[in-house]
């Protein structure tokens, strides 16, 4: 095992005091070119790291951010967290990544493992069951800033980066009136979470005043219920011309009843998504989708969270753009 390379040693070796190390380390003014050089070389030499728990001490800044999101498994926070851990990378922040499995016991383990690894701030997805937002409120008293993002608090002012659902969601209504579809099976998600009180408030006030349109609406957790359930209404008489998910899970679930019941898209029953864009694309033809992307929701929760260290620390609620992507699905 590789000695522990400190500060007196690389001292030591050159024949100056720890404190001139430290000080040509951290790049200090008063320490000439030449000495820097030789600390910078012989560090690199030594494979010198400095420690960086001390530093967190004396600096009461850790340079980690937490991120608290419900599963890694999903091609929407995979996007989110490659472009977060991206910005945090480029100001010299790590990323301390802990998954919820959408239970809000280990959604508070995982607040506290945070507070125990002192973060800097936390960007969080709350479950669809959490309800206590105590121990979000005490990281804010805490001075450790939290940002939610995609399913956040319907209530309270905290700082929320969201998508900009209710507007997707009246996209996606917009494009089936346009295309005289007359029966439609909605597919909402958990209906706990304020996302899906958004987009589905949104979707159905814009069908108010086409009473000819028929719409059938279901509430589903995950991409087996989303199969069962289009499933189900796909071998019914009178049967929907037209399937809307609103989430990629949900389409997923969809797509495999369509393909289990060997239909054509969009001949027999048309298809169209909420999405961030991955999944739409594994289908032929491409599904149309109203974009709501992970990448750029990362960039907004991020630079949210440059501001409020700077010192902006109202708490706004940012929303991204939605636009509609063509396929040949509708």
């Amino acid at each position: 095992m590789k000695d522990n390379i400190t500060l007196k040693k690389i001292s030591e070796s050159l024949g100056i005091s720890i404190s001139t190390v430290s000080r040509a380390l951290k790049n200090h003014p008063d320490i000439s070119t030449k000495t820097k050089q030789k600390v910078a070389e012989l560090a690199s030499v030594l494979e010198y790291e400095p420690n960086a728990y001390a530093i967190q001490l004396r600096t009461n800044n850790s340079h980690l951010f937490g991120l608290v999101v419900s599963t890694v498994s999903n091609y929407f926070y995979d996007s989110f967290i490659a472009t977060l851990e991206e910005e945090c990378r480029k100001k010299g922040y790590s990323l301390l990544i802990l998954q919820s499995g959408d239970d809000p016991a280990t959604e508070a383990d995982n607040l506290r493992i945070c507070r125990q690894n002192r973060v800097s701030g936390i960007f969080a997805c709350i479950t669809p069951k959490t309800t206590d937002l105590e121990p979000f409120k005490k990281l804010n008293s805490m001075e450790i800033p939290v940002i939610f993002f995609d399913k956040v608090p319907e209530f309270g002012e905290f700082n929320k980066v969201c998508l900009a659902d209710a507007y997707a969601a009246k996209l996606v209504a917009e494009i089936i009136i346009n295309k005289k579809r007359k029966k439609v099976l909605a597919l909402f998600g958990n209906s706990a979470l304020s996302i899906t009180h958004r987009r589905e408030e949104s979707f159905t006030r814009e069908f108010e005043k086409y009473k000819s349109i028929k719409i059938f609406k279901d509430h589903i957790d995950n991409a087996e219920q989303a199969r069962a359930v289009s499933h189900n209404y796909l071998t019914r008489t009178g049967k929907p011309d037209t399937i809307c998910c609103m989430s990629d899970e949900l389409l997923i679930g969809a797509m495999k009843a369509i393909q289990q019941l060997e239909l054509k898209v969009p001949e027999d029953v048309a298809v169209i998504s909420i999405s961030n864009g991955f999944i739409p694309a594994l289908y032929y033809p491409e599904i149309s989708y109203v974009e709501t992307s992970g990448s750029k929701l990362a960039s907004l929760a991020f630079t949210q969270m440059m501001n409020y260290l700077a010192g902006d620390k109202r708490p706004v609620e940012i929303m991204t753009e939605s636009v509609y992507v063509k396929g040949g699905s509708i």
